[in-house]
């Protein structure tokens, strides 16, 4: 993947990270019924921040001391 794809990637990853966080906070403060969907989705939402870890971690360049 070159640059542009790297950084498009890592905006798709923050949006979706940023939408399941909308879904889980609704879903909190509504005192859902179903903690076990609230839970895959705060899983999801861990694993997208993982990617975007990784990702950000893959443009920031390799400076030599």
């Amino acid at each position: 993947m070159d640059l542009n794809e790297l950084e498009s990637w890592l905006d798709e990853l923050k949006t979706r990270h940023n939408d399941l966080d909308v879904v889980v906070q609704h879903l909190i403060d509504t005192h859902h019924h179903d903690s076990m969907r609230i839970q895959r989705l705060k899983k999801q939402k861990l694993q997208l921040k993982e990617q975007i870890v990784k990702l950000e971690s893959r443009l920031i360049p390799d400076l030599d001391a």
